[in-house]
This record gives C-alpha cells, structure tokens and sequence, in this order.
C-alpha cells in the first residue's frame, strides 16, 4: 500500500480509495497484471475488456478454428473473465477492481454482463454515452458505473436520463480530449482543443449542473483525465479545483507492472512531441497516438483509401466485427480505413514496425525511465520520484 499523502480519499460506493485511476488502454495494455497493480496499492485498477484473448494463448488457437464473431466474442468474453478475476486475485482485496467497456464495441452490453459476473467492481463506458449503462447492470446493483464524458452538455444529457431511471452515477470520469491517448471525446481533429473541454470550465458547469438537479456538489465524485503528468497537476485538479480524483494511462501503459511488451513500453516512453499526432480512427472518433511506421505510411495514404471507401462486409478480415461503426468496414470515407483490432493486438506484442501505439500527448514525469506502477503513484500523489531519478 502506498505510503502516506494529503490528499481527500475518492469514495466510491462506500469504498475509501486513493484519488488514482489507472485508466482502461486496449489491445492488453492494461489487463490484470497492471489493473492488479494499481488496485493492490488501494487505487482503480481498470482491465480493458477489448478483444482480451490476444492475451491467452489457448483462446488464439481456438479463434483459429472458429468462424463467425459469436465464437471470438465469446472467447474474449473467457478472456475477460480470467483478467477480472486475476486482477481481483493480484490486488488481494485491496482498491477498486473496474473495467472499461467501449459503448462503440459491438459486443458491450455482454461485455458489460460479464464483467459484472466476474466480480469487477465498477463497470467504466465511454466511446459513446452509455445511456442504458443501467439496464445492463440491473442485476447487478452493488457494481458501481462510471461513464466517461468530455464536457459539461454530454454530463446532464447522461444524469437526466439515469435520474429518470432511479440511478445516479458512483462517479464520472471528465476525459479532455486535447491531451488524452486513443480515442477522443470530440467530434472532430480540429475540435479536440475547443474551450468548452478545460477542466475548470467542466467541473464548474457541472457542480453548477448538479446543483440545478438538487444534487450536493459531493454526490458524484468527477475524475479528471488526460495529460496528467505531474505531482503538481494533481494538486491543482484535487485542491483548486475540486475534482475528486484523476485518471491516468499514458504513465501507467510504461510501467514495469504493464501488461504489454517491453517494445510497447519503450515506444511510449521514448516518444517525444513531435511524434504525437490526432488522426480519424474507424470507430469514427479522433484518436492520439505515435507516427510509428504503420502510422505514418497509413497517414499517407489515408486520401486514397477514403476516397475508395465501399462498404463491404469481407474488408472485416477477421470477421470479427468489433465495432457497432467501422470505417473500413462500412465504407465511411471520412474516418479511418484500416483493421484497428490487428494493430493495436500488433502494439501489444511489441512489433513497433505494425502496431498502432496509442498515447497522450504531454510527456512522461519518468522520461524514458520505465518504473513501478507503486512509484508512480506514490510520486503523483507526493511529487517524490524514484531515488535513481532525483533531479530528471
């Protein structure tokens, strides 16, 4: 357990936490082992449920002799299974055990169903608003349920139509799309840096929101996520302006406790700003990531391919289906045109030279070092790095 700091716990549904959330990174990227990690020093500890069987070795072979995206959907669901019960195992009763589930994935609501089933403690959504985030969890009633949004119009669509279903959320995860990794909570490139994300602006329209609702201003416990680098930024966010607790994932992704390859970490670590680009993904939503060969040749060739855009079902070539709306798949020409499952399962093995390697923006508080999810969180929470890196 992490040693002590001075900040306020995050509660959420009656557990005491420390105001950390590991946030969820997909392919693998955050499975038990890290999820376990963070959950064990008494923090969120978040498993990203997308396609989990390139994490087992039995269910890829399995895939090999499956057709159809029931058969692969129900061996990532195996999958995802073994990580929430393997998290759980890690943190030894310790934190808070969730999972991040992609409204935008074709399969959520069972991912949703199994998650709850595995025993996760909180089901995370974003990539869309998880209206009906309720109704899959309604047999479910002690698992706590944390939408991601980015700004305060998107926060009371979600809490008028949860109030008029009896349930409010344990907490929301305010994700500013400007800094964050992966997908982005805009609907454009050009909009990622639009005023109405700033986090003082968010939290203040919110607290406003809630208090035009009858809500108390500490009901809904709001986490602040992206581009949350230092000791010092969590003291601005918690102290000044009134978040209850921030999410991280780009810091924790490089960690020694990471469930990627060491590749992957390195490529994140090593990084610099001028490598760090927004591109359209297939899910249809801005994304953040590296300019890693597949990246750039694809970045290239991004007004070729849009421009022969087709809808056509085999250009899904796993059959996999993953997204509710893929780009390649359906023809859109506006967004991204490429097989995202195959690259980001590619990053998590490592292959720098394949892999789409999805990141935020600022840099890391380590550099290139690659350390402990503990040291990472005891330094966000103290401002104390590691003694080998005193004065980086």
């Amino acid at each position: 357990m992490s040693r002590p700091h001075a900040f306020s716990p995050l509660v959420i549904r009656g557990r005491s936490l420390l105001p950390i959330v590991q946030g969820g990174m997909g392919v693998g990227i955050s499975a038990k082992q890290l999820a376990g990690a963070v959950a064990r020093e008494g923090g969120v500890g978040t498993v990203a449920s997308v396609d989990l069987r390139h994490l087992h070795e039995d269910l890829l072979a399995d895939a090999a002799n499956l057709e159809g995206q029931d058969g692969i959907n129900r061996l990532n669901r195996i999958a995802l299974d073994r990580e929430v019960k393997g998290a759980l195992q890690r943190a030894d009763g310790h934190g808070m055990v969730a999972v991040n589930i992609m409204k935008a994935v074709d399969d959520h609501a069972a991912l949703v169903r199994q998650a709850c089933e595995s025993g996760a403690h909180a089901v995370v959504m974003g990539a869309g608003l998880p209206l009906d985030l309720p109704e899959m969890t309604v047999d479910h009633p002690d698992v706590a349920l944390i939408p991601i949004l980015s700004e305060s119009r998107g926060i009371g669509i979600v809490l008028k139509r949860w109030m008029k279903k009896g349930r409010l959320p344990d907490a929301i995860v305010i994700e500013h799309p400007n800094h964050a990794g992966g997908h982005l909570g805009a609907a454009s490139i050009a909009g990622v840096g639009d005023a109405k994300f700033d986090f003082a602006r968010v939290l203040e329209e919110t607290f406003e929101l809630f208090k035009g609702l009858g809500l108390e201003r500490e009901r809904i416990p709001l986490i602040v996520a992206g581009g949350v680098n230092s000791h010092q930024k969590v003291q601005t966010y918690l102290n000044d302006y009134g978040a209850s607790g921030v999410q991280i994932g780009t810091a924790f992704a490089v960690t020694s406790d990471g469930d990627a390859h060491i590749n992957f970490k390195r490529t994140l670590a090593g990084a610099k700003r001028e490598d760090i680009v927004e591109f359209m993904s297939v899910a249809g939503l801005p994304a953040r990531g590296i300019l890693t060969p597949f990246l750039k040749s694809y970045l290239k060739r991004e007004d070729k391919l849009q421009a022969n855009a087709k809808a056509d079902p085999a250009r899904c070539t796993q059959a996999l289906n993953c997204l509710s709306v893929c780009g390649l798949r359906d023809g859109l020409s506006k967004v991204g045109q490429f097989c995202i499952d195959l690259k980001l399962a590619a990053a998590f093995r490592g292959e720098t030279s394949k892999g789409l390697f999805f990141r935020g923006a600022e840099p890391l508080p380590f550099g290139d070092a690659i350390k402990s999810a503990r040291e990472t969180i005891h330094y966000f929470l103290t401002g104390e790095k590691p003694l080998d890196l005193h004065g980086a």
